[in-house]
């Protein structure tokens, strides 16, 4: 393949993107100041505020931008043409964070950027408030010579499931149509080691509820011939996985991730499992991640241990989190899932599972010119190929817009890798790392721009 960039357009994006670093830094620390939790239990002036802030950030590249509100937290689009008959990419990240969790858990400050070891800490640095200064930082390299028309997409609502996404597509679309969708809201495989994510598993999240008894009743009157909720619902949790650990839900659908070097050590390095804890499931560790199912108990509606009393507890429920294979349908997977659960009923116990939230995993076809050229513009900025990853986790607005605009090709890709501890205390960003995406990004700008039509 003939390279559509010389060595000069390409070092003189890697020296304009380095000039850029410090204001870009700070740019972002403004933002991560900002503590924009989209959930409703937070003061959601915040994310008035992060939009606010995103839009002056967007205005200031010369984009038309406007904030928009179906329904759910503001999003901001803004848009610049290119040169005539050139391509059209969009760029998407979000604005709004997680919570922070237990403070006292952090080192420093959740939302005052701190920076240690090379590393910037706070709640959104990585997650996704660098993927917004990612974009930003990219249309700063080429200035006043943008080669492609940009779309830039800042949502604020996709900690919480994105529940507007479909509206805004709906009434937006045409605003948000293009030749490439570049959606930065993953990771890469490694420090100095790119991956474009082209898997990701879909989800499911259901709610079992169980009743034995109309109310609670003396343990030591009625324990030993009545059933108590929470033992039931004990039995049922445990019929979820079978003896290796492995999904026993049948009928769900199962795939072989990439063939990468990835053993136990790494994994206890990066999830932090405990000496004397063994890995679960069967398969490659990447499968098992990536591309087979997997549940977890996420939450318990039970008595605590300080208010327990010695009665039969007569109705107890639990959340629980599936992650399904990338081609499997969330609906098809939940119906498995009930059906399952309600067949390991014992005693009789009264049992409903009520789906709370779903969502498509996604597979891209990952080939032709723009994967080509975002393939060429990582191994430009690291100096290495990148590699094909799965995610575990679940995007499901990556399947939406899959669906919206079936002939772009869509590059999902990030500033996080495996120390980011992204929704954990401590989340990060390795500053060397940010400044190789943002240079990755101007380059595959260029690239896409230098295309033939």
């Amino acid at each position: 393949m003939t390279d559509v960039l010389t060595d000069d357009q390409k070092t003189a994006l890697r020296e304009r993107v380095r000039e850029l670093m410090p204001q870009v830094r700070a740019d972002l620390e403004a933002l991560t100041r900002i503590p924009s939790v989209s959930l409703d239990a937070f003061d959601q002036a915040h994310v008035e505020a992060s939009a606010e802030a995103t839009a002056a950030l967007l205005r200031a590249e010369g984009l038309a931008v406007e904030i928009v509100r179906e329904g759910g937290r503001p999003a901001v689009i803004g848009h610049r043409p290119g040169p005539p008959g050139s391509r059209t990419v969009m760029l998407y990240a979000h604005h709004d964070v997680q919570p922070p969790g237990d403070e006292s858990l952090w080192e420093s400050a959740p939302f005052e950027p701190t920076e240690r070891d090379g590393r910037l800490y706070g709640r959104g640095a990585a997650d996704d408030k660098a993927g917004i200064m990612a974009h930003v930082a990219a249309l700063r390299a080429h200035g006043d010579d943008l080669p492609v028309g940009v779309t830039i997409f800042v949502e604020g609502e996709e900690e919480i499931g994105s529940d507007s996404l479909p509206t805004i597509l709906e009434r937006h679309g045409e605003k948000l149509r293009a030749d490439a969708i570049v959606l930065a809201d993953s990771g890469n495989w490694d420090i100095g080691e790119p991956a474009l994510t082209t898997t990701l598993r879909g989800m499911i999240r259901a709610v079992i509820t169980v009743s034995t008894l109309d109310h609670g009743v003396h343990s030591g009157m009625f324990g030993g011939a009545v059933p108590d909720a929470l033992m039931v619902l004990v039995r049922l949790l445990a019929a979820l996985h079978d003896d290796e650990g492995s999904v026993a839900v049948p009928g769900l659908k199962e795939g072989v991730a990439s063939d990468l070097d990835y053993d136990e050590e790494r994994l206890r390095r990066e999830s932090g499992l405990l000496d004397g804890v063994h890995p679960i499931g069967s398969g490659s560790l990447l499968t098992r991640m990536w591309t087979k199912p997997s549940l977890t108990t996420i939450g318990i509606d039970a008595p605590t241990i300080a208010t327990s009393s010695n009665t039969l507890v007569p109705t107890a429920a639990a959340k629980v989190s599936m992650r399904i294979a990338p081609d499997e349908h969330d609906l098809d997977a939940f119906e498995r899932l009930r059906e399952h659960v309600l067949a390991h009923v014992p005693w009789g116990a009264r049992v409903e599972v009520e789906l709370d939230e779903r969502g498509l995993g996604f597979a891209a076809d990952a080939d032709g010119p723009v994967y080509d050229q975002a393939r060429a513009a990582f191994e430009d900025a690291w100096g290495v190929a990148p590699v094909d990853i799965g995610v575990g986790g679940s995007i499901p607005f990556v399947a939406a817009f899959a669906e919206q605009f079936p002939e772009a090709a869509i590059l999902v890709t990030g500033v996080e890798d495996p120390d980011a501890r992204a929704h954990g205390a401590n989340e990060s960003l390795h500053l060397g790392e940010f400044e190789t995406v943002c240079l990755a990004e101007a380059l595959l700008l260029a690239r896409l721009g230098a295309l033939p039509a």
